[in-house]
This record gives C-alpha cells, sequence and structure tokens, in this order.
C-alpha cells in the first residue's frame, strides 16, 4: 500500500515530466553539498531544475505518461534535471560543470518522448542555446539587406567624398 507521500511525489514528478521539454538524468555523488548548490544555480540560471527523487518513483511516473522507463538509467542515486523550453542549456550547465567535477557523471535523458544516451546528451550539451541559434537566424535573414544597403550607399559616399576632397583643396 502506497503512503500518501509517495503518491505526491509521484504526482510531482507527473506534473514535472507534463510540462518539460526534456529531462536529463545525472550521478551526483561525490559532490559537497556546497557543490550541489552551484550545480543546482547554474542550471536553474538557463532555465532548468534539479531535483532528487527515489528511482522507482521515477519509474512509475515515467510509465504513467508512456515515456521509456529507463530502467538502466536509473539504477544507483540519480538526480533528474528538468528543462523547460531548451534541452541544450541545461545539459550544457551540466557538460561545463561535469569539466570541473570529475565526480559528476551524466546518465542519459528522455527528450520529446525517446531515450537519450549519454552520448547523445553530451552532443546535445555541444549545440548552441536556443537563443543563440535564434540570433545565428536573424544574422542569416539580415544579412542581404544590410548588403544591399552598403550597395546603395556605395554611389552617395563616394559623390560626398569627392565634394570633401575638392572642398580640402581649395581651402588650401
Amino acid at each position: 500500500m502506497p503512503t500518501q507521500e509517495k503518491v505526491q511525489q509521484v504526482a510531482e514528478i507527473t506534473e514535472k515530466l507534463q510540462n518539460m521539454a526534456g529531462v536529463w538524468f545525472i550521478d551526483a555523488r561525490g559532490l559537497t553539498v556546497k557543490e550541489t548548490q552551484e550545480l543546482r544555480r547554474s542550471i536553474r540560471q538557463v532555465g532548468g531544475s534539479m531535483h532528487v527523487y527515489k528511482n522507482k518513483l521515477a519509474r512509475i511516473a515515467l510509465k504513467g505518461l508512456d515515456l521509456p522507463e529507463c530502467a538502466d538509467v536509473l539504477a544507483g542515486p540519480t538526480a533528474f534535471v528538468f528543462c523547460d523550453d531548451d534541452i541544450a542549456a541545461p545539459a550544457k550547465a551540466v557538460k561545463d560543470f561535469m569539466k570541473e567535477h570529475e565526480a559528476l557523471e551524466m546518465k542519459g535523458g528522455v527528450v520529446d518522448g525517446a531515450q537519450v544516451s549519454v552520448e547523445d546528451a553530451l552532443k546535445i550539451a555541444e549545440l548552441p542555446t536556443k537563443d543563440q541559434l535564434i540570433a545565428m537566424l536573424l544574422s542569416t535573414m539580415q544579412a542581404p539587406l544590410t548588403g544591399l544597403a552598403r550597395v546603395c550607399n556605395g554611389p552617395i559616399e563616394s559623390f560626398a567624398r569627392v565634394v570633401k576632397a575638392i572642398a580640402d583643396k581649395q581651402a588650401a
């Protein structure tokens, strides 16, 4: 018979999984409390959140939403990094933190209803963030207009330089 607390935790996990773009599974064994707080802060700054739940409760929530149960990944201590809308930014925060702290380990994740391996998760972490991708797209779209404006201004700029050169020559 499940306790009320466990039922509430499953409901909380289910709600988080329904409202997320993806979730990363990490093993944070070996990190100090201060390092864990620092990791949580860096994840929160990029729009994610980190929580620790019992693996069995997480499996129940995943199964209830018809998501992969990730039994191979949900073994041992697991922290869950939930991604609101940008899955790359929290993955990048975890990967950057892994460079400084060897105890942290990426275990995989679930994105768009499919299980993601560790290798794929680390590849996603290398992608630019959503804001960077939007900026790149806008600059690409804006480049032809900028070039056209420069070409159109060319004759006027040349005329202005000639007039200024004549004025400077007459003043001397």
